[in-house]
């Protein structure tokens, strides 16, 4: 694993939603969801439910993005990657936990789906913080020249 690979997980790692965008065919559908990072397995899993149509959408257009964000410390990381759903029964037991509990009232609740996303490249933005990018971004116009707001790196994950 590269530095920039663990990088990108560890980033993800401080975050536990993101917004998952998928491809309805005439435009994109944004939605937060609850990300269970795997990093031994190179997955992100998700439980959604099949009424809310992820599975659908999903099974016809399977490239999705994931984005993560934290603005107070400047860090962000935007991942693409392919999306399977399954009813892998013992892998929805062995994520749901008691935030699911909102949604559904246990696992054994027929709608769960496992969501399974399979990552392919990563971007990320490795600010800062806020306080130290503004002052960076103050002094750069104050001197005409580019701020120093953190790093940026593209990465493969495939």
């Amino acid at each position: 694993m590269t530095d920039d690979t663990h990088r990108v997980w560890e980033l993800m790692e401080k975050f536990t939603i993101c917004m998952m965008s998928t491809w309805v065919g005439q435009e994109l559908r944004v939605r937060p969801m609850s990300a269970n990072l795997n990093r031994e397995r190179n997955e992100i899993c998700f439980l959604t439910d099949m009424r809310w149509h992820a599975d659908d959408e999903i099974a016809k257009y399977p490239k999705l993005a994931l984005s993560f964000a934290d603005n107070g410390d400047q860090k962000y990381v935007v991942v693409s990657g392919r999306g399977a759903i399954s009813n892998d029964r013992a892998r929805i037991k062995e994520l749901f936990s008691i935030p699911e509990k909102a949604w559904w009232e246990s696992a054994d609740d027929p709608n769960i789906r496992l969501l399974t996303v399979t990552p392919t490249g990563a971007e990320y933005w490795d600010g800062r913080g806020k306080v130290a990018s503004y002052l960076s971004m103050a002094m750069a116009a104050a001197t005409g020249s580019r701020p120093d707001v953190g790093e940026k790196r593209k990465v493969s994950l495939s």
